[in-house]
């Protein structure tokens, strides 16, 4: 662990604010203060916990603890080894967004498993871009993708006035094949993504309609090359005309396929604290192009790979990623509590399509 956390400092390092800053900007001090590690033994076996639909079954496997309040002490990276009674052994990933976006983390734990394979892996890139932000005007409104809201200070979680539940489930090959029947044009997150904004807009029906959506998309290709960042692209997209509820999937995917308006520079430039998942809308999450089962020991990769979130806002956030063979997908909806049965409901109805 000492190599991996040498060629990555900053996870080993604790959030400072700029007091000489008025608006006294976090930062990430590295003070290798270090990361947690949790150890935990399961007396199930690993075939059945995966086949296991409950929800919040991941919090089981990954140490649950936000940043703050006592900011100053918070670790930015937890690692939890969990040993299952069938010999099989989990290691669940607790990484703060402000080290770095999905892509960020996933690359530095599969940097951390060539090391335990003996391996050299290639350097990493940490030098920061040390150029200033741009601003928004004072007093513009927050970017329609994300909701401001109020000075987080040191306890970085906002309060919800909902109970909010983690649950995922499989689309399997055959259920994409006939999603890709309907719309050749779109990508596999668009057609998954469209399913599911579709079907949580006809959960929320008879309480408001679901048009505008925010996308969170990771582009490999347009990447900096830094091995920390986050540079995912945020943007919305709207439906105009009909309800999402009652239009074809196939128009949907259309629309997140050529309707996002991209949004990242006026979220990075926005001055006040924001909400990006769930705040302002429903968010899509497309990790298609995330290499989330590149981590590989002594030979083995992950028969199950899978991500929550904490943090959401009530409009909710759906992760869309590909399964073990990449065939299928693995969808992870954080949504209110009183909304994750009526979704599993419409989509068991959903996925049995003509």
């Amino acid at each position: 662990m000492f190599p991996w956390l040498d060629a990555y400092f900053p996870v080993a390092g604790r959030v400072r604010r700029a007091e000489e800053d008025g608006e006294r900007r976090p930062y990430i001090k590295c003070n290798d203060c270090g990361v947690r590690i949790v150890e935990a033994k399961c007396d199930r076996e690993m075939a059945e916990w995966i086949r296991d639909d409950g929800i919040h079954r991941i919090r089981q496997l990954c140490y649950d603890k936000v940043l703050g309040p006592e900011l100053f002490f918070s670790p930015l990276l937890y690692v939890q080894i969990t040993n299952f009674k069938c010999g099989g052994l989990a290691l669940g990933f607790s990484w703060a967004h402000l080290i770095g976006d999905v892509a960020s983390a996933t690359a530095c734990f599969n940097w951390w498993a060539q090391i335990l394979s003996g391996k050299k892996p290639d350097a990493t890139v940490l030098t920061p871009a040390n150029k200033a932000l741009g601003h928004s005007p004072a007093g513009a409104a927050a970017p329609r993708s994300v909701k401001q809201v109020g000075p987080i200070e040191d306890h970085w979680l906002v309060p919800a006035a909902r109970e909010m539940a983690c649950y995922s489930f499989h689309v399997t090959e055959p259920t994409l094949k006939k999603l890709q029947q309907q719309q050749a044009s779109a990508g596999t997150f668009e057609l998954v993504a469209a399913l599911m904004w579709q079907t949580v807009a006809k959960v929320r029906a008879a309480k408001r309609d679901v048009k505008t959506v925010t996308v969170v998309k990771t582009d490999p290709a347009a990447r900096s090359g830094k091995s920390l960042g986050n540079e995912q692209k945020v943007g919305y997209v709207d439906a105009s005309g009909s309800s999402p509820a009652k239009t074809a999937v196939a128009e949907l995917a259309a629309l997140l396929a050529k309707g996002v308006v991209d949004e990242t520079a006026a979220v990075a430039a926005f001055p006040g604290d924001v909400l990006v998942y769930g705040g302002a809308n429903l968010t899509l999450v497309d990790m298609e192009g995330v290499d989330v089962y590149g981590l590989e020991i002594k030979g083995q990769r992950p028969v199950h790979v899978e991500y929550g979130m904490d943090g959401v806002g009530e409009e909710g956030a759906v992760m869309v990623q590909p399964d073990a063979d990449g065939r299928g997908r693995l969808v992870t909806a954080v949504l209110p509590r009183d909304e994750v049965d009526s979704l599993r409901a419409a989509l068991g109805s959903a996925m049995q399509l003509p």
